[in-house]
């Protein structure tokens, strides 16, 4: 699945079907199910879930939390727009 397929797939009601429960997480955020995406990657023990776990504190903007997890991830803060990093983190996943 490409990129422009996944964001295309916000389209629908339900996540793609091949689509892992990272990248579950992120077509939620994406729907802006900010709390189905957080659900899902709470229970996720994982330096890439603790990446989806930061961006969304970060989204929410709770930044103090999202260091926290940043650093859990092993990666600093994004810098760039959450725009930008919800494509990176879709990106990431999808290889």
């Amino acid at each position: 699945m490409t990129f422009t397929e996944f964001s295309d797939s916000l389209r629908e009601n339900q996540p793609p079907k091949s689509a892992s429960p990272l990248l579950c997480a992120l077509w939620y955020d994406g729907k802006g199910d900010w709390h189905q995406a957080h659900t899902i990657v709470q229970d996720i023990e994982s330096s890439d879930a603790a990446a989806i776990h930061a961006y969304l504190h970060r989204k929410e903007g709770d930044l103090g939390n999202a260091g926290y997890w940043y650093r859990r991830a092993g990666r600093p803060a994004h810098r760039g727009s959450l725009e930008e990093e919800w494509k990176e983190l879709v990106e990431n996943f999808l290889r």
